[in-house]
């Protein structure tokens, strides 16, 4: 039995009425784990903003939870992740700041772009860059 569309009801091949199927058995759309990655990965450039020129671009990992954790509200299956962020910022700065900037941005992104909740960023501030004045010595940086 195919259903056709005919108007604001569904139909099948021989002109009877298609059977519905109720949401929760219709199917779900999967989302990649690298999918989430790269978009943590823009949302933590997005909140650090300009980098220093020898900074690796930031880049995220993804740890899937449960595909089905059930929603305080009502029961309806959501999709969960939680993301490591791993940055190099210019030095100084205020790493906290940055840091919450960060975890800000890539949760309402992710939840935006794909619909997912995440309840845990981590950010791993892996490398420091001092800011050098141009003209002055570059020494020890206290």
């Amino acid at each position: 039995m195919t259903p056709v569309s005919g108007g604001d009801s569904a139909v099948d091949e021989r002109g009877g009425p298609a059977a519905v199927i109720a949401p929760g058995e219709r199917g779900a759309t999967r989302i990649a784990d690298r999918v989430v990655a790269k978009i943590a990965a823009q949302a933590a450039r997005e909140a650090v903003g300009p980098l220093p020129p020898e900074a690796a671009p930031p880049h995220a990992t993804v740890v899937v939870l449960s595909r089905s954790q059930p929603r305080s509200s009502g029961g309806t299956p959501v999709d969960a992740v939680r993301v490591r962020v791993h940055l190099e910022l210019g030095y100084p700065c205020d790493i906290g700041d940055r840091c919450t900037r960060v975890r800000r941005q890539v949760v309402q992104r992710v939840r935006a772009l794909v619909g997912m909740e995440v309840p845990e960023v981590a950010v791993h501030v892996e490398r420091l860059h001092p800011a050098h004045a141009h003209g002055v010595a570059q020494g020890r940086t206290r």
